[in-house]
């Protein structure tokens, strides 16, 4: 008995997807909720799962083919024995034994890393890690494809990967052509939709984090036996001083529908996240009710989750006002893009110890440069710096976000 194996239920937020990767091919055995292929959407990777064991039939979607909401992707062959039954159980032993002769010594390796190697044939044994602790990542994989000889045999052994993603050496140089993922092309045209359909402006202000360092630096450890293993970073605190600000300033957490302004009454703030998919937006809904523990708990999860790709549509939906960190990287100061229908976005920066002149004396202060980046159609200039101003006398003095002065 053949069962169809349908694409998720799209939210109505997402119009389609595309088919990313197929984890089974045609006459292999799978198993009640197995993973068998991933759809990309424009916000997150979304897992179909098998729903009954047997063979998987034919493919009706191929990798890189576009799908709606519960169009129809394959089959399984419920109940069916795998057509190559015999050939895998003579291969069993094989691969045990090159399992176990892996065992410790299975080199360290990026997930990118590991699948460009298996599409192109490549031991990673082989390969040197530039990494941290001597890891590979996917480049040190892309310079191994190129020096390798054999080049042509690997491409025989995996001609579709091989169209997906050449690697063309010429010399010592490579270059290596991909499509563009759904996430990154949906990321580019949001971003060149907000320059080109919004009045976007910066205003920059500097924020003495001694008081924030001091404070977290006295109570990390009891924050963390006291909320179950949830680290005290410098996140819940901008966090915490946004909410803040955005009541007493609501146009900043406001947004334009057609020729109307939206005043909302909650706080759903982004929190950019890196992945190895580029940067996502989890939101935290309604934060200004959060606790500093319940913040730094939520962003840990989609932390992970990112990590994983396993954030959900739902997770990555809405937002009222977005915190972006590129001080994580090492940025000195940035202007950063606001995400529409939102008014406004809040970066922060690296902190370094700099001179500042304090009570008529040079001293050393840790300090960050903050940028706002703001919506000049719905908030006026005066409005942007006030509430950046206001973020900054909230971080400097903490007990003021205790106290709501």
């Amino acid at each position: 008995m053949a069962i169809e194996i349908k694409a998720p239920t799209f939210p109505e937020s997402v119009a389609d997807g595309t088919v990313a990767t197929w984890h089974k091919k045609p006459g292999e055995a799978v198993k009640r909720d197995e993973l068998i292929v991933d759809i990309e959407t424009d916000k997150v990777v979304l897992e179909v799962l098998a729903t009954a064991d047997g063979v998987l039939g034919d493919i009706v979607k191929g990798e890189g083919e576009t799908v709606l909401s519960d169009e129809v992707l394959g089959s399984i062959n419920e109940g069916a024995a795998p057509a190559a039954a015999p050939a895998a159980a003579a291969a069993a032993p094989a691969q045990a034994a090159a399992a176990a002769d892996a065992g410790e010594d299975d080199p360290i390796a990026a997930p990118a890393a590991r699948k460009l190697a298996e599409e192109n044939a490549i031991d990673l044994a082989s390969v040197a890690g530039t990494g941290k602790g001597g890891r590979i990542t996917k480049e040190d994989v892309v310079a191994a494809v190129a020096n390798k000889k054999a080049a042509p045999a690997a491409a025989a052994a995996k001609p579709a990967a091989a169209a997906a993603a050449p690697v063309v050496a010429t010399g010592d140089r490579t270059e290596k052509r991909v499509p563009m993922t759904r996430v990154r092309a949906t990321v580019a045209k949001r971003l060149v939709e907000a320059q080109s359909n919004m009045a976007m402006l910066t205003t920059f202000n500097e924020v003495d984090m001694t008081e924030v360092m001091a404070l977290r630096s006295k109570y990390k450890d009891l924050f963390e036996k006291s909320h179950n293993g949830v680290r005290l970073g410098f996140m819940s605190f901008f966090v915490k001083a946004a909410t803040e600000a955005l009541k007493r300033f609501p146009a900043v957490n406001a947004s334009i529908d057609g020729s109307d302004i939206v005043y909302h009454g909650y706080a759903d703030i982004g929190v950019a996240v890196s992945s190895d998919r580029g940067l996502v937006v989890p939101v935290l809904r309604n934060a200004e009710q959060m606790s500093l523990a319940e913040i730094e708990g939520g962003i840990a999860t989609f932390g992970k989750k990112a990590r994983d790709g396993k954030l959900s549509i739902d997770e990555m939906t809405g937002g009222t006002f977005t915190i972006t960190n590129g001080g994580t990287f090492g940025s000195m100061m940035s202007t950063p893009i606001v995400n529409p229908p939102q008014a406004a976005i809040l970066g922060m920066h690296n902190i370094i110890q700099r001179p500042m002149a304090v009570n008529g004396q040079v001293v050393i202060r840790p300090m960050m440069y903050l940028a706002l980046s703001y919506d000049h159609r719905l908030i006026d200039g005066k409005e942007a710096v006030t509430f950046l101003v206001t973020i900054k006398n909230l971080l400097e003095d903490p007990a003021r976000l205790l106290l709501d002065i």
